[in-house]
């Protein structure tokens, strides 16, 4: 099996599509309030391709770098917790939800300043936590659908509500593997800060 390199790169087509994501956010958020929903959908739609492509552009073209690995789950984050919030403003999804969402990105943000604090980079990404993102960023557009198309929403909230309660579980069963992740290595860095301690008092 072919091992990718991460570089240092900046400018690479993969962060580029990643930033657009990002840019996109606010006015995903204008178009919301505007109740313009149509093209706030399609914004939203474009935005959730666009977190494949990234990837597919990464990985196809050796552009794998530390930003992107930052930048990408960063977006994808962010986005959820407009749209979230979005939906909440459309009274399409109660607070509560909002919150379950964007505490568990706050438990990842927690893990996220103790790996900073020893000097690890991201935390390396599990094949579930790659579902549970998936499921969330397939959820949310299909409640905004319903909004979108009255005629359908009865169908599609209760599919969505259905998935939604299992994303959120698993959302949040990822998270605190990722906490626990973070924890692990951050009393490993600390035992080998200790040995190494000794080894400097003992030669002194």
């Amino acid at each position: 099996m072919e091992t990718q390199i991460v570089s240092s790169r900046i400018f690479t087509l993969a962060n580029l599509v990643s930033v657009v994501r990002l840019m996109a956010i606010p006015v995903f958020l204008v178009l919301v309030i505007r109740d313009q929903l149509v093209p706030a959908f399609i914004l939203l739609v474009a935005a959730v391709l666009t977190d494949f492509v990234d990837g597919l552009i990464a990985r196809s073209m050796n552009q794998i770098t530390k930003l992107g690995q930052f930048l990408d789950p960063f977006a994808d984050r962010l986005f959820i917790a407009a749209t979230v919030i979005a939906l909440a403003i459309q009274e399409v999804v109660p607070w509560w939800f909002v919150i379950a969402v964007m505490l568990r990105d706050a438990l990842l943000g927690v893990g996220g300043l103790v790996m900073t604090r020893y000097g690890h980079g991201t935390l390396p990404v599990k094949w579930w936590g790659k579902v549970s993102t998936f499921g969330m960023l397939f959820v949310l557009p299909l409640f905004l659908l319903g909004t979108v198309v009255p005629a359908i929403g009865l169908v599609t909230n209760s599919i969505a509500w259905i998935l939604a309660v299992a994303v959120v579980v698993l959302y949040w069963i990822v998270g605190f593997s990722y906490l626990f992740d973070a924890i692990k290595l951050a009393k490993s860095a600390s035992r080998i800060g200790d040995k190494n301690s000794d080894r400097v008092s003992q030669s002194s």
